[in-house]
């Protein structure tokens, strides 16, 4: 940090500088992000405790008088308002899911890979209380606060500090070996994880660890294991979704408050006055709010891509031009159900030499899922909560041969926003013969000599992948009971799908892919999906409605 800079930056946003309060905000506004959002790990709340914590910070910058302490004075006004937030939170609200997994957009835009991408995943582990501690421990090791600024932003002296500091990490390395656990492939592990519905919390946390010390499968360590802290020096603060907006209203008793705190007429003279001014990525529109968005010139993170079928030669179709953009909002329309029809009939296999149609565009932010890059469900009850506004591959893998039977198909529940079935691929259906099987018997449902999966009557036929267009937020659960099934779930993008539909027969695949996706209100939705969460997600009607 450039301290003479800021000092002069502060100084005059005390003063009434509109431009300098406006680099003010943009400046430390991911900073303030990053220690929220990971405390909070994503919640629901993060959005307004990081708003309340900037109208705070702009609102009392007449009262500071040391500009060179503004940090350490941000941070503290930070973790007062995660606390407040803590104590405020009711009964009803404390089984919430995030609303986005912070753990998730930390590995996803920082593109963290191998014990990076280990110890982001392992903060879901932890307490609050750790949690609160770690996002600002993880600022420290990166080199954006300091032991002293910890410490008085907790309230406590530097040598307590040291000591929660040292509890803290020994939960995160417990925290660790649960991680790396769980990605193996240990029988005792997948039979104690039978009964867990996939949510981290101290119970299971416990459970984990004891089992991690006993099994010489789990405790071996088949590499040298990184501390953390050597792992976070240098890591980059997670930068600001797109799209993310942040309204600083001046107006009644807020505009009271500031005048009260010591800001000059003529500063809120400039917060009130209408127009506009865009610098650094802050907008002061008319009213006096602030806005502040990621430049439009940032590309949007690039999820993990989706596995493919190998090809020889560029897909066809991808220079083909775009289908206009659809409405991207439910309210958009005044249809009592904001868009198309369950799809619910078992449908036809197309010719495998027939291309499929062109993929209409639809607006890409990137999706965020509990389960990371790429989520292996292979139990009952495993799940997934995917939030943002993009695609995701659900990719079949059924094992008659190990238990062969009734399908119970997963399902869709606690939607919020719209859930489109936008393609089918993988260069197969589930149906199709396999090659190489005698007399085109075996298919990806089995075959007589092993038995078959079975699908519920009127069940549409899966595609090995199945691609889904999500806007909002949702759960898919993994509700496996009769035949033997898992599913690989992986967000991905709508040039990992054109990839992949596209590949046909000429590449040695067994079948082009199928479009799905009208382009319009009426795209199908998924069979098995609810708005609703209802205590056993196997029970979703088969032709449900949204």
């Amino acid at each position: 940090m450039d301290s003479e800079h800021w000092r002069a930056v502060i100084t005059a946003a005390q003063a009434g500088d509109r431009r300098a309060l406006d680099e003010l905000v943009a400046g430390w506004l991911p900073l303030v992000y990053n220690i929220v959002g990971r405390a909070l790990n994503g919640h629901a709340d993060v959005d307004d405790v990081v708003q309340e914590t900037m109208l705070r910070a702009v609102g009392n910058l007449g009262s500071l008088r040391d500009p060179d302490s503004f940090r350490s004075w941000l941070v503290a006004i930070a973790m007062r308002q995660i606390r407040d937030r803590a104590r405020r939170k009711t009964p009803d609200r404390l089984e919430e899911a995030p609303a986005s997994d912070f753990a998730d957009l930390t590995v996803l835009r920082l593109q963290l890979e191998g014990q990076r991408r280990e110890v982001a995943e392992a903060v879901r582990w932890l307490d609050d209380e750790d949690r609160q501690l770690l996002s600002l421990w993880w600022l420290e090791v990166a080199g954006e606060l300091t032991r002293r600024e910890l410490a008085a932003a907790v309230g406590i002296t530097r040598q307590h500090a040291a000591v929660r500091v040292q509890r803290m990490k020994e939960r995160l390395e417990t925290s660790r070996g649960i991680v790396r656990a769980l990605d193996g492939a240990c029988p005792g592990l997948r039979e104690l994880t039978g009964r867990w519905d996939g949510r981290p919390d101290s119970v299971w946390r416990k459970r984990l660890a004891r089992h991690i010390r006993g099994c010489g499968y789990c405790g071996g360590t088949r590499e040298t294991v990184v501390p953390a802290e050597r792992l976070l020096v240098g890591i980059a603060l997670v930068p600001l979704p797109v799209g993310f907006t942040l309204s600083l209203a001046f107006g009644g008793k807020t505009a009271v408050a500031a005048t009260s705190a010591g800001w000059s007429a003529k500063l809120l003279g400039a917060l009130t006055k209408p127009a506009v001014a865009v610098t650094a990525g802050a907008t002061i529109v008319a009213g006096g709010a602030y806005v502040v968005t990621q430049p439009p010139d940032a590309p949007p993170p690039r999820a993990a891509i989706a596995p493919t079928a190998t090809a020889t030669s560029e897909p066809p179709r991808t220079s083909a031009p775009p289908a206009p953009t659809p409405r991207s909002s439910p309210s958009a329309t005044k249809k009592t159900d904001p868009y198309g029809t369950v799809v619910d009939a078992v449908d036809r296999a197309p010719d495998p030499d027939t291309p499929p149609a062109a993929l209409p565009r639809r607006p890409e932010s990137g999706i965020t899922s509990t389960g990371g890059p790429k989520a292996v469900m292979q139990h009952r009850g495993d799940r997934v909560t995917l939030t943002g506004r993009g695609y995701v591959l659900v990719r079949w893998q059924i094992s008659p041969g190990s238990r062969p039977g009734a399908l119970v198909m997963p399902s869709w529940t606690g939607l919020k926003g719209r859930l489109f079935h936008v393609a089918s691929g993988g260069s197969r259906r589930m149906d199709d013969p396999l090659p190489g099987a005698p007399n085109g018997y075996a298919t990806g449902m089995g075959g007589p000599g092993i038995g078959y999966a079975v699908l519920p009557p009127g069940t549409q036929q899966m595609w090995q992948n199945e691609y889904f267009y999500l806007d909002g937020t949702v759960t898919l659960t993994q509700n496996e009971r009769g035949c033997d099934y898992g599913l690989i779930v992986f967000p991905t993008d709508r040039d990992a799908v054109v990839e992949d539909i596209g590949q046909g027969p000429p590449q040695g695949a067994i079948r082009y892919g199928l479009v799905r996706d009208t382009g319009t209100d009426s795209a199908p939705v998924p069979q098995y999906v609810t708005r609703e969460t209802p205590a056993d997600p196997a029970m979703v009607p088969q032709r449900s409605r949204v």
